[in-house]
C-alpha cells in the first residue's frame, strides 16, 4: 500500500517484520500495546522517537493485513 510510507520491511531489521520507519519497533509491538488498552499517547510516551502518524499507519497496516487472503496454489 503506497500510502503506508512509514511501514518498512528489511530482512536485516527485526527478521524482516514490518517496522516503523526502519526502526526496531514492529507493527506488532504497536498493535499489541493498543490492543492491551494502552492509549496512543501512552505508546508515544514510551517510544518518544515515534510520531502519531507512525501509530496510525501501524494500525492501518495491521487492518490491511488482516483483510488479506492467502491463496494456496496446487503443487506440480
Amino acid at each position: 500500500m503506497e500510502h503506508l510510507n512509514r511501514i518498512t520491511q528489511q530482512s536485516d531489521i527485526m527478521g524482516g517484520k514490518a517496522c516503523i520507519r526502519g526502526l526496531r519497533v514492529t507493527v506488532g509491538m504497536i498493535v499489541s500495546q493498543i490492543g492491551a488498552g494502552r492509549s496512543i499517547e501512552d505508546v508515544l510516551h514510551d517510544y518518544p522517537y515515534l510520531e502519531h502518524e507512525d501509530i496510525m499507519q501501524a494500525l492501518q497496516y495491521a487492518a490491511w493485513r488482516s483483510e488479506e487472503r492467502e491463496i494456496l496454489l496446487a503443487s506440480a
